[in-house]
């Protein structure tokens, strides 16, 4: 412990530190850390219920394990803040998600404590057993891999391939399954009503662990012992289950469940876990928001808050202002949708368990019977969408930019090919600032793009958005994407009627003669405020907001390049094969030859920080994109 300090946690800057604490003081330390993550996010907002409800795992695996030879991943990565703060990032946690700081989630360019790179649900399994499987090679005996998975990651399929392939592998491997019953929202489907009973069913439970704990003791000797025991302890499974856990019907040993919020249980449940080898799942019962009654209370609203806050009051502490504040696109498309809904009983909504963050909650409250949470599983929620396209529905699946990344084989496979009229909302599309590279919507226009059948739109501002949601749901459109970014754009005006726009149709918003700009996105809204700025300066440029990535509006872009020889191309997206792309490709194509400048995202991942901090980085704020413009009209065209 540091000269005069009080704190157990001030003395703790690596596992070895917190080894040499006496275990009847670890409950202090969980206090302790429990009260500086409550400090540290009332004045640097960031994730704050799920690493709450973790603390007492934390401090345990670190004090049980030998990290970082022994691997410890944590699934999703929101809730390992106290694994930072007790692997040596304490004294630099006030940089959490700032730019140029830590990252919000376990980066292996950070620590080698963070295992393995997490944002994205449900991969600690697969990651930990391949990690199980490499020891098992270079026959590392005593080396132990532990994947901390949520119960909401737990619904995605690829967990369950993780758990198939564990068993076959008889990999030496821990799986702590923490329950919380919550993701963002309330955990949902039939697994989260699973575990309930298995954490409710005391008599089997209690029952079960001391029948369990009595073959451990049994010394049997000779040749038949190993078979003997095999066998009794099938027996015992069959006594004691009316049906075979899930677990132990994939020949996965299951403890617990056990209270994620005794230490001392832990630690010792932990250390008796480590002298059993092979795969072994531990289920942990936590509560999100552990020691924060407000984040008790409404675990969903603390899952991450946006705002500091006073730690005494939980009350948010928000910027006042007279101004009319603009509703943000996720609310745009919640309300919309219902909207849609009441005049066409064919619409249906699909969100991957993100319900209140896509604003989809408002449909599930007013219409229960035509929204679905899925659970965090995008790969069945696109070809569930199918299921109900092809049957008449009209599904708007609204899943995060960097979420749909990982059902693009069900979009190709299961939507695209078969024309199905599934309407995509791709929300967080572009940069969404500290949650970093791996929540960046950057990819979606182009990887859209190259899919046939599909029309890939993004909404200029939110009265753009309710009329291409109108439109996606008109007769005869097919696989249709909106994406759209997070946060505010401007007002709206509510009962303005919906207007059908055409497909593949851009629009020139300025004439001008010496440079012309193809935006795509709320990006345009910016950039025509620079070229009112350089017009005041005399500068003549035309500004066309281009709507389609595809199909292009070829009208439009012969214009483009039948008047003008200089053209800059924005967008909040990859530069590699997106929109930008797709006009070279068009000049190309067409024989034209003009000098064209390309705005996005770099082919590089970007780093968290603000939006505005990351779109300086990229080159595509105000001043990169005043910057281009100036050049590109300083320079002369042969």
């Amino acid at each position: 412990m540091k000269e005069g300090s009080s704190r157990l946690l001030d003395s703790i800057n690596s596992p070895a530190d917190l080894k040499k604490v006496d275990e009847g003081n670890l409950p202090q330390v969980c206090d302790e850390l429990r009260e500086f993550i409550i400090d540290a996010l009332s004045c640097n907002p960031g994730h704050f219920g799920a690493s709450l409800g973790v603390v007492e795992l934390s401090v345990a695996l670190h004090y049980v394990f030998n990290t970082p030879e022994d691997k410890i991943i944590w699934d999703v990565g929101h809730q390992a803040y106290g694994h930072k703060i007790l692997t040596g990032r304490r004294d630099v946690f006030h940089t959490n998600r700032k730019f140029k700081g830590i990252s919000g989630f376990p980066n292996v360019f950070e620590s080698e404590y963070d295992a393995f790179g997490v944002g994205h649900s449900s991969t600690s399994i697969s990651a930990g057993l391949g990690m199980a499987a490499a020891a098992a090679l270079n026959n590392e005996k005593d080396k132990h891999v532990v994947a901390v998975i949520g119960d909401g990651s737990m619904t995605a399929g690829m967990a369950f391939e993780g758990l198939n392939n564990m068993s076959a592998l008889k990999a030496n491997m821990l799986v702590i399954l923490n329950d919380n019953n919550m993701a963002i929202d309330p955990a949902v489907g039939g697994f989260s009503d699973y575990l309930v009973d298995i954490a409710t069913s005391q008599t089997y439970n209690k029952f079960r662990s001391e029948a369990f704990k009595v073959l451990e003791k049994m010394k049997l000797t000779g040749p038949r012992s190993k078979e003997m025991i095999t066998k009794l302890n099938n027996s015992l499974k069959n006594l004691l289950t009316k049906q075979t856990n899930i677990f132990e019907g994939l020949n996965i040993r299951y403890f617990g469940p056990v209270d994620g919020h005794d230490v001392d249980h832990l630690r010792k449940v932990l250390s008796d876990l480590k002298d059993i080898p092979g795969p072994k799942v531990l289920h942990v019962i936590t509560k999100k928001g552990k020691g924060f009654k407000y984040a008790e209370e409404d675990q969903t609203a603390w899952h991450a808050v946006g705002d500091k806050f006073d730690k005494t009051t939980g009350q948010k502490i928000v910027s006042k202002s007279t101004l009319p504040k603009p509703p943000k696109f996720q609310d745009v498309f919640g309300n919309t949708i219902v909207e849609l809904a009441e005049k066409n009983d064919k619409i249906v909504g699909i969100t991957p368990a993100m319900p209140t963050g896509c604003s989809l909650n408002i449909m599930m409250e007013k219409m229960p019977d035509r929204a679905f949470d899925v659970g965090i599983a995008e790969q069945h929620a696109v070809t569930f969408s199918a299921g109900l396209a092809i049957e008449g529905r009209v599904p708007y699946c609204n899943i995060y930019s960097s979420f749909m990344q990982r059902a693009y084989d069900q979009v190709i496979h299961d939507v695209a090919l078969q024309k199905l009229n599934v309407v995509f909302c791709l929300d967080r599309g572009g940069l969404v600032g500290a949650d970093g590279a791996t929540h960046h919507g950057a990819y979606d226009l182009s990887y859209m793009r190259g899919i046939p059948n599909m029309i890939v739109s993004s909404p200029m501002d939110e009265e753009e958005l309710r009329n291409l949601m109108y439109t996606a749901q008109l007769p005869d459109q097919g696989p249709f994407s909106i994406r759209y970014p997070r946060g505010n754009g401007s007002l709206i005006d509510w009962q303005r009627p919906f207007t059908e726009i055409k497909i593949g149709t851009g629009r020139k918003l300025k004439e001008g003669d010496e440079l012309a700009i193809v935006t795509i996105g709320p990006i345009g809204i910016k950039t025509a405020q620079l070229i009112t700025k350089l017009e005041n300066e005399g500068h003549s440029i035309a500004h066309y907001d281009i709507r389609f990535a595809k199909p292009l509006d070829e009208k439009l872009l012969h214009e483009v390049f039948k008047k003008h020889k200089k053209v800059i191309t924005i967008e909040d997206g990859t530069i590699v094969g997106g929109m930008g792309s797709a006009v070279l490709e068009f000049m190309a194509d067409n024989g034209y030859c003009a000098q064209v400048k390309r705005i996005g995202i770099p082919d590089e991942y970007i780093e968290h920080g603000t939006q505005t901090e990351l779109y300086g980085i990229c080159g595509f704020d105000k001043g990169g994109i005043e910057k281009a413009m100036r050049e590109m009209l300083g320079n002369k065209v042969s």
